[in-house]
């Protein structure tokens, strides 16, 4: 079992950057890849960022490339998703996501899920 809480959500004006956190526990964090999520109202919940279990390797929807960096600290067993150049459509409720196959979370499948954290991008 992993237990994932996010952290770092708010609002932020367009252009801005936001850093959301999600710390994990439970179990060997280095072993599972991780991810993010969104969900904007009314909309489905949409894959943002990967990162495999020694951050080596990322991924991203071209929707974020290049803004939305990944990254974890395996020491403090958290991922961070750096969220750059904020845009109105980016406001969104994100959610953190583990699963020990990298692909899996890219094909919208981890096996555990955070509660979300809220990130509003004002115009």
């Amino acid at each position: 079992q992993v237990q994932l809480v996010e952290s770092g959500g708010g609002l932020v004006q367009a252009g801005g950057s936001l850093r959301l956190s999600c710390a994990a526990s439970g179990s060997t964090f280095s072993r599972y890849a991780m991810g993010w999520f969104r969900q904007a109202p009314g909309k489905g919940r949409d894959f943002v960022a990967a990162i495999t279990g020694a951050g080596r390797s990322t991924y991203y929807p071209d929707s974020v490339k290049g803004r939305f960096p990944i990254s974890r600290d395996n020491a403090k067993n958290t991922v961070y998703l750096q969220m750059n150049s904020l845009k109105p459509e980016d406001t969104a409720v994100y959610y953190c996501a583990a699963h020990s196959s990298l692909p899996a979370i890219v094909g919208g499948r981890p096996d555990y899920w955070g509660q979300g954290t809220q990130v509003t991008v004002s115009s």
